[in-house]
């Protein structure tokens, strides 16, 4: 049985602040021993459940904050940006059998503990066929097409009750309950560990494939805190102004939809400027 864990930050035990998650800070440097203590504990606690091969893909910003000499030697860890499904990578290859979040946070413009989409400011909402959409939901929209389930998501409590919309069945573990976007009452990484483990270990029961889903299409609405970031956007093919501050596009496939959302938010981050957005 094989486990993929799609391991993102701002979710992490005692992260709350934009310091405790962008590389080369002091804070930084602390909290990626926190967010390597959840991923841990889901990997130990997979490995309880009878997986046999745990694979963690690094999700958030440079894509190189998880410490691999404090993993377990039994997983593996695929580090570094500029992958085909950059939260999800791994999942297209067919021998993986169910997916955690781990570390998972809120979409954009929603309450929640470092809440955004993809980019930490200038996306104010995004949506999927007229629903808010977090990474969350959008990922797991994109693994279903390859018949694998969602079984575990951790993050802040607001996150565990995202994550009930898209994934009913997973276990959920809240490490923080969300006060504002930058605090949080947390609970200590002894107790977030145990809690985790013991959620994948009860997780690997649910880690079934079924068969793919074709659920499209798909219609992804962005909307940009400056009118001159839509403009930017629709430099992409198919993108196409729907507003003032908005963009959207349509696709057959979750696998076409959150690429071609990478290709946005990638330009759309090249043409802030510094100070005036």
């Amino acid at each position: 049985m094989k486990i993929l864990i799609s391991a993102d930050m701002e979710g992490a035990t005692g992260v709350t602040w934009p310091g405790d998650v962008l590389p080369g800070t002091p804070q930084w440097e602390r909290c990626r021993t926190l967010f390597t203590s959840d991923v841990n504990a889901a990997v130990l606690g997979f490995l309880d459940g009878g997986a046999d091969d745990v694979l963690i893909n690094e999700a958030h910003w440079s894509m190189r904050n998880l410490l691999l000499e404090q993993l377990d030697d039994r997983a593996q860890l695929l580090t570094g940006r500029h992958k085909t499904l950059s939260m999800v990578e791994g999942v297209q290859h067919g021998d993986v059998d169910a997916i955690a979040f781990i570390g998972y946070h809120t979409g954009a413009g929603t309450e929640g503990v470092l809440a955004h989409t993809y980019l930490a400011n200038s996306v104010t909402g995004v949506w999927l066929n007229g629903a808010r959409a977090s990474e969350g939901l959008l990922n797991a929209h994109v693994v279903a097409e390859y018949g694998v389930p969602v079984v575990l998501v951790t993050g802040d409590d607001l996150t565990c009750r995202d994550a009930d919309g898209y994934a009913p069945d997973a276990r959920k573990v809240a490490v923080k309950d969300y006060v504002s976007r930058y605090a949080a009452v947390c609970r200590t990484p002894t107790r977030t560990a145990a809690d985790i483990r013991s959620a994948a270990r009860e997780a690997t029961a649910l880690a079934v494939r079924y068969e793919p889903v074709d659920g499209g299409p798909f219609t992804i609405e962005l909307e940009f805190d400056a009118e001159h970031l839509a403009g930017a956007a629709t430099v992409v093919p198919g993108v196409v102004g729907s507003g003032e501050r908005r963009v959207a596009y349509t696709t057959g496939t979750m696998y076409d939809g959150i690429r071609t959302f990478k290709a946005v938010t990638t330009i759309v981050s090249a043409a802030v400027e510094e100070q005036y957005g």
